[in-house]
């Protein structure tokens, strides 16, 4: 019966081609499974994928669990971390009846597809990638064909549910525009068959690590202080924010370029609190630095009190966290498998 389904799907698919039917809006986007996000995934990513699933009647998230190996991990940390992960994302208001929610491992196709892919993709075009140049030095230029190639998965994770729009930061709209080209080879070489996907840029600031202003905020960081957990206690952000950098001038202003660690500041507290750069200005009118930086703390404490509660209640059922993305997973594979049997049929696999 499965079988019977599938090659139905592929055949109505054809036909829709055929008579020319309109590409299906659909939204694709995902995050590797470093347990529970920070301040910057959840302001960059998370809190507009919550939007998203609220405006679009197709979206996609996944938990990049194959990305992952591109970076040493433990098994067990790395199973650990996919659940967390989860528990987080679920915390902050991902709702999977209102999208898919699964584990990229668990959809072979995937994998499949990315071997297709890569045998059209030229490697010249990989090497000239800052993320290979940049992480292949932090692994003193040992780096893996895995590290090298994983834009390519990244293309097939969006290309195999032919993803229209994909949420990006900034630091990938290189690998979309990858994929945008991989896309257009694979089009040209076996006919019209990919749309192409567009990017959907975050208008939040990036937030940058509270240590160096001059670096992203990110969980690999070594300085403990310079990351802010969703899940942290309040003690721990006020912490952080206390030993934030910032400068030798009190008054607080948004000067990007000359005032890094203070315009930082302000852009976090715009961000969770959903003011504009200058009505957070306003509000911190005749504070100093160091009082403000309380004022930021505090929001932002405010802001993850409830999800911080939620992570720890879903952390306690971790089979409820695995059938979340199971179920998930096979709702993925019900919109992928006719798909990718029809990309075997043109690429000449049946």
């Amino acid at each position: 019966k499965k079988i019977l389904n599938v090659k139905t799907a592929v055949r109505c698919r054809a036909f829709a081609r055929r008579v020319g039917y309109a590409v299906v809006d659909r939204i694709f986007s995902g995050i590797q499974p470093t347990g529970t996000p920070h301040l910057g995934n959840y302001l960059g990513a998370i809190q507009n994928w919550v939007r998203l699933q609220e405006e679009s009647s197709s979206v996609l998230y996944s938990i990049m669990d194959m990305h992952s190996l591109t970076m040493p991990k433990e098994p067990s940390v790395l199973r650990q971390n996919i659940l967390d992960t989860t528990a987080a994302i679920l915390a902050c208001g991902i709702d999977p009846k209102k999208c898919f929610l699964f584990r990229q491992s668990l959809v072979p196709e995937h994998a499949e597809l990315a071997w297709i892919l890569g045998c059209i993709t030229n490697v010249p075009r990989l090497l000239r990638l800052p993320q290979w140049k940049m992480k292949c030095a932090s692994q003193n230029n040992e780096g893996t064909v895995g590290l090298l190639t994983y834009p390519v998965l990244q293309a097939a994770d969006i290309l195999l549910y032919k993803s229209t729009r994909v949420p990006v930061g900034e630091d990938q709209v290189l690998h979309l525009e990858l994929a945008q080209d991989i896309a257009q080879h694979f089009n040209k070489k076996y006919g019209e068959f990919f749309p192409m996907p567009k990017a959907i840029l975050s208008t939040t600031k990036k937030i940058k690590s509270l240590r160096d202003p001059a670096m992203k905020m990110s969980k690999s960081d070594s300085q403990k202080l310079a990351t802010v957990n969703v899940a942290d206690s309040p003690e721990e952000i006020v912490l952080k924010f206390r030993k934030a950098v910032t400068d030798f001038t009190s008054e607080v202003t948004y000067d990007p370029e000359s005032r890094p660690g203070v315009s930082n500041l302000v852009s976090i507290h715009a961000a969770v609190t959903g003011l504009s750069i200058k009505e957070v200005l306003q509000q911190a009118a005749g504070l100093d630095t160091a009082r403000y930086k309380m004022v930021v703390a505090e929001s932002v404490i405010q802001k993850f009190a409830p999800i911080r509660n939620e992570i720890k209640k879903l952390q306690e059922d971790k089979y409820h966290l695995i059938k979340v993305l199971e179920d998930g997973a096979e709702k993925a594979k019900e919109l992928a498998a006719p798909i990718y049997q029809e990309i075997r049929r043109l690429v000449g696999f049946q």
